[in-house]
Order: structure tokens, then sequence, then C-alpha cells
């Protein structure tokens, strides 16, 4: 079995991913440590309000957004060595065949782990880099003692290393997990599609429907499409109200790392999923479907999940904004008072449903450029 450059380059965007993670994480829990040891010196009432609501802030920011991106950045990674193991059944099954074991095989998948130590040690990079720029905008209004950037080891050792050996073995025991697959099913390169068939249902019902409904009964690919749709919305709109509430840095960060989250689980998900179906459009032009019917069966499917996304990016930013104000900024004077912004949300619903369906027509455009000879002479 060989897992060349090219499969592993393929989780760039889990790369990505992760340095986002670590990147936010660095930043506040860093700043959180360097701010603790300078506690005893910060004397004013004014100062040991905002001290305390920056801590909390930090460590809800670390726990809430790294923890967002590391399940996703996980998910990801599952994404990559099925992916992996289904192409690549054939090799896989003569592997069983000859007699070696799920987990044999299974440990040679520890180099899919590289790309996530490879986005930790770009995100603490930059983060670091970036750190004195973020300390002089934590102490804007001047309330605490100047606050130099210390390196901490440990916390380098928790965001470098332990990530990377944990996707490690993830990567071991998911690929063992299912290469557990019968032998036969391997070598036929089988994909196991589950097909629910409700009581109520009578009859069979239209092709393209059904077809429609087995493309979106891929989860991960679904939760892709809705988490791209989530991010463009609650980052987008998060990011004007941190402009009035925090700063312009916090907002061009928030906005920059949303967008970049949005693009790349769009970009993954509608990719393979024209993929996984070049064999399913080339028989449907073939029996005489037209372009327009091959889009809507397709791709058509996950249109419903995107606007669900946006909708749950909605309510999350709100809630979440909300209850910061409310609960670990509510001491402070002169902050601004927090409500839902509607002009913002019509805005960005308009620049999601514009940007959404520009993808959507790129994929359409790939579609029709598949050519049903070379899909058929594979």
């Amino acid at each position: 079995m060989i897992i060349g450059i090219k499969d592993i380059v393929k989780l760039a965007g889990m790369a990505i991913v992760v340095c986002c993670a670590v990147f936010v994480c660095t930043l506040f829990l860093n700043y959180n440590i360097d701010l603790a040891a300078m506690e005893g010196e910060i004397l004013t009432e004014a100062g040991i309000i905002l001290y305390h609501a920056q801590v909390s802030m930090g460590k809800v920011t670390a726990a809430v957004t790294g923890g967002c991106l590391v399940v996703t950045s996980a998910i990801m990674l599952l994404f990559y060595i099925k992916n992996y193991i289904d192409t690549h059944g054939r090799e896989l099954g003569i592997l069983k065949a000859l007699g070696y074991s799920d987990m044999k095989i299974a440990k040679h998948f520890w180099p899919f782990g590289l790309s996530a130590l490879t986005g930790c040690v770009a995100g603490f990079a930059l983060a670091f880099s970036y750190l004195p720029f973020f300390y002089k905008t934590q102490n804007a209004e001047g309330l605490f003692p100047d606050i130099g950037v210390n390196f901490h080891p440990l916390l380098a050792v928790f965001l470098i290393a332990v990530p990377a050996i944990l996707f490690a073995v993830l990567s071991v025991f998911y690929a063992c997990l299912k290469l557990k697959a019968p032998v036969l099913d391997l070598l036929r390169e089988r994909r196991e599609y589950k097909n629910k068939i409700r009581k109520k249902e009578t009859g069979e019902r239209p092709f393209l429907q059904d077809l429609k409904r087995v493309t979106r009964e891929r989860k991960t690919l679904v939760f892709f499409v809705a988490f791209s749709a989530f991010c463009f919305s609650a980052m987008v709109q998060m990011s004007v109200s941190m402009n009035e509430l925090a700063s312009g840095t916090f907002a061009v960060m928030v906005i920059t790392i949303g967008l970049i989250l949005a693009y790349i689980t769009l970009f993954l998900s509608l990719s393979s999923v024209v993929k996984g179906n070049t064999k399913t459009i080339a028989m449907m032009r073939v029996f005489g479907y037209g372009h327009s019917a091959c889009c809507r069966a397709i791709l058509g499917g996950y249109r419903p999940f995107a606007y669900m996304g946006f909708a749950v990016g909605t309510v999350y930013q709100y809630a979440l904004l909300k209850s910061v104000m409310m609960f670990i900024f509510a001491d402070i004077e002169n902050m601004p008072a927090y409500t839902f912004d509607v002009k913002v949300f019509f805005v960005t619903l308009v620049l999601f449903l514009i940007t959404y369906e520009m993808v959507m027509y790129g994929y359409s455009a790939r579609i029709k450029k598949l050519s049903v000879k070379s899909v058929m002479l594979e």
C-alpha cells in the first residue's frame, strides 16, 4: 500500500482548518497566561473588572471556536481516510487476501496525521508573530501594565504535539475500523448506501427523485455544505458586531477565518459530490437526461441544507454575542448594547445567496464539461 504525496496534499483543507483553530487558541490562551502573571499589578477597579472579563472571554473563545474547528478537522480527516479506502479498495483487498491483518494495514495510515502537524505549526507560528499587535489591541485603554509576549513551552506542546499525535492515532484506528469490510467488497470497491424504506411509501419513486435522495444521504458531505453556510452566516454577521463592540482588528480576524472555512468546506464537499458521481452523470447523459436534470439531481439536493446552515449560523452568532455581553462584559461601563441587526442579516443573506449560487453554477459548468467517453473508459 502506497500513500503518496498527492494523497497527503489533498488534506490541505484540513490543515488550514487546524491552522485556524491553533491560531485562535494560541492568541487567547497565551494572552491569558501572560495576563494572569500581571494580575497583582492591576490596581484600579476598572482594570480588575476588565481583567476578569478578558480572561473569561479568552476561555470561551478558545473552547467554543477552537473546539468547533478541531471537531470539523477530525470529520474532514475521517472523510479523507474513507475516501482513500473507497478509491484504493482493490489494493487493500489484495493485501487482506494475502493475510495482512486490518491493524497491520491501518498502521500505515499515520501519515494522514502529518497534515494536522503542518496546520498546528503554521497556526502557532502565525499567532506568535501576531501576538505583539494582539496584546496592544487588548490593552487599548491602558488599564493594564505593559505585558510582554512570552513563549510557553507547555502551551506549544498541547497545541502542536498533542493534536498531531491524536490525529495520527485517530487515522490508524478509523482506518482499521473501515478495513473490517469483507475482502470481496474491497476488491470490487463496493460502497454501501443505506436505503431506508419508509412504511408509508407505496410504489417506487421516480428515478431523479430517488437519485437526489441518495446523493444527499452522504452525511459527511451534507455536514460540510451546512457548515460552510454556517461559517459564512455566523462570521460575517459577527464581524460587523465585533467592529462595533470590540475593534476593527477583531472584525477582520473573524471574517477572514470565517470565509476561509466557508469556502474550503464548500469546495471540498461539492468537488467530492461531482467526482463521486461522474459515472452516474455519464449514464444519465447516455439515457437522454439533459444538463439541468443532472445538476438538479446531483447538486440540488444539498441546497436546503445550505439554507439550514445559514439559519443556524445566524441564531448561533446572536446567542453567543448576547451571552457574552450579558455574562462577561455586563459590569464594564460604557459598553454598547447588543441587538440583532436586521439590516446586516439581509445584506449577509443576499451575499450568501449570490456567492453560493455562483459556486453552484461553476460546478454545474464542470458537470457539463465531463466527457462521457473519458468517464466510461476509466
